[in-house]
């Protein structure tokens, strides 16, 4: 059976009535500005604290010169300095679990053949809420089963993590 096409009837062109723009409330469209506007403004804090603070003289650029741009930036009177402080991890298997950025407590016991070991198990807080500015590399070890971390950290409790770790081994503990 053929069809004739000739004889099919087309139907008329139609036009579309004009009709107000729409306009959409809430919507997915006004969830997608506040992340944006929040991400435009945490890229302008960023800028201007890297650019209101330089580093400290020394020599040029290196790991270390960004460790804590926040924290050389004064945000008022009360701002405490940061200082890297390297500071070694008995366990080298916990230091595994760290990443740069994460929040630690440092917790120091001392050794029992030290002299600060014969008076008893002191243990105690070196550093509460810590940040950890760098970890060692993956595969990079130490004979002795510690790591070496860096942490940012107020100047005093640098000079109290330098000392508890001469004396005493070193844990940490994540926030």
């Amino acid at each position: 059976m053929q069809t004739n096409h000739a004889t099919t009837p087309v139907p008329a062109p139609c036009e579309v009535p004009d009709f107000p723009p729409l306009r959409v409330r809430g919507g997915r469209f006004r969830r997608r500005r506040a992340p944006g506007a929040l991400l435009l403004l945490a890229a302008a804090a960023l800028t201007l604290t890297a650019t209101a603070a330089p580093g400290p003289p020394g020599p040029g650029p290196g790991p270390r010169s960004q460790a804590a741009p926040a924290a050389r930036s004064p945000a008022g009177a009360a701002a405490v300095r940061l200082v890297s402080a390297p500071v070694r991890i008995a366990d080298a298997e916990a230091v595994r679990l760290l990443r740069a950025g994460d929040r630690v407590d440092v917790i120091a016991a001392p050794v029992l053949n030290s002299p600060a070991g014969e008076g008893g198990s002191a243990v105690r807080v070196v550093a509460r809420s810590a940040r950890v500015a760098e970890v060692p590399r993956p595969g990079e070890t130490r004979p002795d089963g510690g790591a070496l971390i860096v942490l940012s950290v107020p100047r005093a409790t640098a000079t109290e993590l330098a000392g508890a770790g001469i004396t005493s081994q070193l844990a940490v503990t994540l926030c």
